[in-house]
């Protein structure tokens, strides 16, 4: 047992992956060295992101990485999820830039995992256009050729549930598309994309392949059936409609009709098996039906038009977001998950997990990881083969259309001068690896 000020902590199985996770344009800064991506056309009009600010420093990570990668040695995890940012890999240099990466982190006895697509588009692109899809594995071909033989994990894609409803329904977030249902072709193109890519990596000689798809146990405000029909239609939107495909080779519930022409056709590419599926986990959803008063879903408000409400968990804390912080919902959400699936549900690893809290003494973040440490081991109890825990996220950094408002870091970056500083939960999880090696 491992004790902490929450008390024994269970030891995890020998060969369980610790890591963090990071993202390219949240971090990378450097703007000027790379083509423009959907998120600097975003930001650029104003009223985009709420502190008005844009990601072309941000954390200053492609000037500064080796700081950065010495706080990942300090700090002893196994692995360092970041994400290649397909802009700068199209601009001269691009790929020396992660080669740099990559060699700094082999040297520092961290596994490097890239991601392959988060978020960051190149201008002039568009997920409602099917050759996107080939053009990303184009891209995925060109990144595996030059990194494939010091790279042991490789990631497709990241959340492409919220790229989809947050960037192309709602379009809150880049490229700042409200289409609603009409969104529903740049899903199965970023599925398309992912089933591509994990060819593309096969091609290239490359294993151990998965993908990070955003989950949330939901559950119905009330018993009330037609609070019911909005939870059930909400886990469909925001879980099955992109695990089902990748995973059953079948979109759920009729959902097949309302995307492109010959959309079946493609599943069987979307389908290709992985070795490990990612999931990012930060908190639980409770759904009713539509309500008078507008929800919010991410920080903003959702449409009246949608046929679902979200709603709020009661005495739960919250972090400084406003997400309810329940960590047993995650053992449920992992347990339901291998009920759901069965033998198609291959090794788990949770590829994201955190939490915003401002200040250096952040004893409720510290909080936080520590029960959803535990919820994972208690699904590991209940038989869900988990292999894997990253914390998001190792720094502070540019958090989307919240810009710099939110404080999801390990590490405090203070963007004035960009000078980094553990926090205590830094600290905190850097003791907790050292007692799961004994």
């Amino acid at each position: 047992m491992v004790t902490d000020a929450y008390g024994p902590l269970p030891r995890f199985p020998d060969g369980f992956l610790w890591g963090v996770s990071t993202s390219a344009h949240q971090i990378e800064g450097a703007a000027d060295l790379r083509e423009p991506s959907v998120w600097d056309v975003f930001t650029a009009e104003p009223g985009r992101v709420k502190d008005g600010s844009t990601a072309a420093v941000a954390c200053d990570h492609f000037h500064r990485y080796p700081e950065d990668v010495a706080l990942l040695a300090d700090l002893g995890v196994d692995a360092y999820r970041f994400s290649v940012s397909w802009p700068r890999v199209n601009s001269p240099g691009g790929l020396d830039f992660y080669d740099r990466l990559v060699d700094a982190l082999c040297e520092a006895g961290v596994q490097p995992v890239p991601t392959l697509f988060h978020w960051d588009l190149p201008a002039g692109l568009d997920w409602l256009d099917r050759d996107t899809a080939y053009r990303f594995a184009d891209h995925v071909s060109a990144v595996a050729d030059r990194l494939g033989d010091r790279v042991p994990r490789w990631i497709t894609l990241n959340e492409p549930a919220e790229h989809t409803l947050l960037g192309h329904a709602l379009g809150t977030h880049a490229p700042g598309k409200a289409l609603l249902f009409d969104a529903l072709p740049a899903a199965h193109h970023q599925l398309l994309a992912h089933g591509l890519a994990v060819r593309a990596l096969r091609a290239a000689g490359v294993t151990n392949i998965g993908v990070a798809n955003s989950h949330s146990p939901v559950e119905p405000a009330s018993a009330d059936p037609a609070d019911v029909e909005a939870a059930v239609f909400y886990d469909l939107l925001l879980n099955r409609l992109f695990a089902d495909p990748i995973l059953l080779g079948q979109y759920p519930d009729g959902t097949a009709a309302l995307m492109p022409e010959g959309a079946e056709d493609d599943l069987r590419i979307i389908a290709e098996p992985l070795d490990w599926y990612g999931i990012n986990y930060y908190a639980p959803a409770r759904v009713g039906a539509p309500q008078e008063e507008p929800t919010e879903f991410g920080g903003v408000a959702l449409p009246a038009e949608l046929p679902f409400s979200l709603r709020e968990f009661e005495g739960v804390p919250v972090t400084d977001f406003g997400w309810p912080v329940v960590p047993e919902a995650l053992t449920g959400l992992l347990t339901g998950l291998r009920d759901r699936y069965g033998d198609r549900l291959p090794p788990l690893v949770i590829t994201e997990n955190g939490c915003s809290y401002e200040g250096l003494d952040d004893q409720d973040r510290i909080a936080y990881l520590d029960g959803h440490v535990r919820a994972v081991h208690a699904a590991l109890a209940e038989g869900v083969d988990v292999r894997g825990y990253f914390v998001w996220s190792l720094l502070d950094n540019f958090e989307w259309a919240e810009g710099y408002a939110r404080r999801f870091g390990l590490v405090d970056v203070d963007f004035a001068t960009l000078r980094r500083t553990p926090k205590a939960s830094y600290r905190w999880y850097r003791e907790l690896l050292r007692a799961q090696r004994g």
